[in-house]
């Protein structure tokens, strides 16, 4: 069955996923280290099925935070604290402000962006990094394919600014199921598997299954066109940001192709791996009700070698960062060698995209 397992998340896309809490950004064992201005070692917006926001913090030499929301104060409390606001007007995305009695505040959001046709569209910033600096939110997002995208959506994401699309599928993928993007924006193609031979047959077993996951993830990293994909990624959010403009980057179910764009991009910032990988693995929640429904129409045999394709698992993310150690000794010689991103665009990426 030629290209099935990549057939099976288009499917999946136009379902709605389940809304989660974000993974949290936590501190390390490094963070007694750090320069930090920013106080908070953790902070989370998580959006309500009813129309509330769950706000949590941690931070450190303060013993005050406020949170704003439309300029109003919306809650407060000490240096740590939980928070539910209810009756917010409703917004494209509701932003808080967590401002800090000491020290440099975040603007953060629920990490979900609502749409009526994806069901993985997220932010991929509001994450601290090894030295307690932030990924800053509202710059980069990250999708499952945009194909089933209404007026209104695709009117969200014009408001968002998002105004560069990287479609990382196939030529296959993008025949059958063609990206839906704001008016204005610059659509690129970013075929990562382009020339690979990957997903050409259908696994038999579930053995076959996670291997075809792996053996895709590592050619992610030291394929051509993986190489050539990830770049085009990366240049984009470089020019892209200094235009004042946001980057997207997508793939069919956004959790594969477009998770190894996240954290590629997230470990280049300095994001602890464990914080990365939750992001990676977030996907399961996300994606959950599009991946049983999908399920639930399988024989039993079928569905349980449909399920290692449907899934992240951090075997598959290990996966990646083995193979950079493989070809490149460090991830930072792979940002370099593999992507052309060098010590000063390095700096520049970090200077542009963290806050503190």
């Amino acid at each position: 069955m030629k290209k099935a397992l990549l057939a099976a998340t288009v499917v999946a896309s136009a379902l709605v996923a389940s809304l989660v809490a974000a993974p949290l950004a936590s501190a390390t064992g490094r963070d007694r280290h750090d320069r930090s201005a920013v106080p908070f070692t953790e902070a989370t917006v998580t959006a309500g099925a009813d129309g509330s926001f769950t706000l949590r913090w941690k931070a450190r030499g303060t013993d005050r935070v406020e949170i704003e929301a439309n300029g109003k104060v919306v809650a407060k409390g000490g240096s740590q604290g939980t928070a539910v606001v209810k009756g917010l007007p409703a917004a494209d995305r509701q932003w808080f402000d967590f401002e800090p009695g000491r020290g440099q505040g975040l603007r953060l959001a629920d990490r979900l962006i609502k749409l009526d046709g994806t069901a993985n569209f997220r932010d991929a910033g509001g994450y601290r990094t090894s030295t307690g600096q932030w990924v800053r939110m509202g710059e980069i997002y990250r999708s499952d394919a945009l194909d089933k995208l209404t007026e209104d959506d695709l009117a969200k994401l014009r408001r968002l600014r998002v105004r560069t699309v990287f479609d990382l599928r196939t030529e296959d993928e993008r025949t059958k199921a063609a990206d839906k993007v704001p008016t204005g924006a610059t659509y690129v193609v970013a075929d990562v598997f382009a020339g690979s031979g990957s997903f050409q047959t259908m696994p038999r077993t579930p053995d076959e299954a996670v291997k075809a996951m792996v053996d895709a993830e590592r050619a992610m990293v030291s394929g051509a066109g993986g190489k050539k994909a990830y770049t085009q990624v990366f240049d984009g959010i470089d020019r892209d940001r200094d235009r004042g403009r946001s980057v997207l980057f997508h793939c069919t179910a956004g959790k594969d192709r477009t998770g190894w764009a996240g954290a590629a991009l997230l470990t280049a910032l300095g994001v602890p791996r464990e914080t990365v990988e939750a992001d990676y693995l977030a996907s399961n929640d996300y994606r959950k009700a599009a991946n049983d429904a999908i399920l639930s129409h399988l024989p039993a045999q079928q569905a349980a070698v449909y399920k290692p394709l449907l899934d992240v698992r951090p075997e598959y993310l290990n996966a990646g960062y083995d193979e950079v150690e493989a070809t490149y000794g460090s991830f930072d010689r792979y940002l370099k060698d593999g992507l052309g991103i060098d010590a000063r665009e390095l700096k520049e990426l970090k200077k542009d995209l963290l806050v503190g």
